[in-house]
């Protein structure tokens, strides 16, 4: 599934060839969509009240392959590749926390939906909170996993992500870099976020290392690294202002926020429920999914 890349204007995004599927457990017909002028890749499946899944950083829907199918027998599940992710459109354009909460509106109106639970992962989480902080009334509840802490900076541990944050060479020798040792860079990463290295298998790295070659894969990173101290200013220091019920799930073994991150989150959210995954890193929903999905649907029964 190659898609070429678009290096010049916005306007060029609409004409980029796209892959006809989502490689995920199996090959899952996705939709698009219109938002701020750019098209959005997305899953829709089941019915009922509907969820959003947002994947975290450099993520894109596959971090969710093990939820759609089982939230999708009770309700209307919806799981996107954000601006600037996966085989969504990702303009050259500041990818600003109030840039992509209003995106994520725009997302929710496109598809008609007033009102839905968020559930995300990593900076989806972020981005869930400050939507239930700007747009309380287009949030039902929210399912957090592995994020966001209001100090994100001071909060990550992983040497990755904090080399990307500190020390990332020039957006042009990573882009060259990508093209010649992105596989390997892919492994690395994919090493850190998840604890238990036997599940990173040959089909998973390259599943990962072709979503890092889609379009402009690199420059919205560095945006959005750019903004982490507007999110902090701009609703990291909100957090306890959230009135919606949350369902807190953390990795006892992540390595990019630690669980003493996970504990300071809960102690700053006011109706919380706090519950930690063994044996999981990062990507708790894609390391252990049986675990996290009963959480989730426990938490959606007792709620609605």
């Amino acid at each position: 599934m190659a898609v070429l890349g678009c290096f010049t204007t916005l306007g060029c995004s609409f004409s980029t060839p796209l892959p006809s599927r989502i490689e995920l457990i199996q090959r899952v017909p996705y939709q698009l969509t219109t938002v701020q002028n750019h098209r959005i890749a997305y899953l829709d499946v089941g019915q009922g009240p509907p969820l959003i899944l947002i994947h975290g950083f450099g993520g894109s829907m596959w971090q969710w392959e093990h939820q759609y199918s089982v939230l999708a027998h009770t309700h209307r599940v919806i799981i996107l590749d954000l601006l600037g992710s996966g085989i969504s459109d990702k303009p050259e354009d500041a990818y600003t926390p109030k840039r992509l909460v209003e995106f994520f509106r725009q997302f929710m109106d496109s598809l008609n939906i007033p009102q839905a639970t968020l559930v995300g992962n990593s900076m989806g989480a972020g981005l869930a909170m400050a939507m239930a902080l700007d747009y309380p009334e287009r949030v039902q509840r929210l399912v957090l996993i592995s994020g966001f802490p209001a100090h994100v900076q001071n909060s990550i541990a992983s040497p990755h992500y904090k080399r990307f944050l500190y020390h990332r060479p020039p957006l042009w020798l990573a882009k060259l870099g990508n093209w010649m040792a992105g596989r390997r860079t892919t492994e690395h990463i994919l090493k850190e976020i998840i604890y238990n290295s036997a599940l990173i298998s040959p089909t998973v790295i390259d599943r990962s290392f072709h979503n890092r070659q889609r379009g402009d894969f690199l420059a919205p990173l560095y945006s959005l690294m750019d903004n982490i101290k507007t999110w902090e200013g701009q609703y990291g220091n909100r957090l306890q202002k959230i009135s919606h019920q949350v369902l807190l799930l953390w990795g006892d073994h992540d390595r990019v926020f630690p669980l003493e991150v996970g504990e300071r989150v809960k102690d700053q959210l006011p109706h919380v429920e706090w519950h930690v995954i063994p044996e999981a890193g990062h990507l708790a929903q894609w390391e252990e999914p049986t675990l996290v999905n009963q959480f989730i649907l426990s938490f959606l029964e007792r709620e609605s």
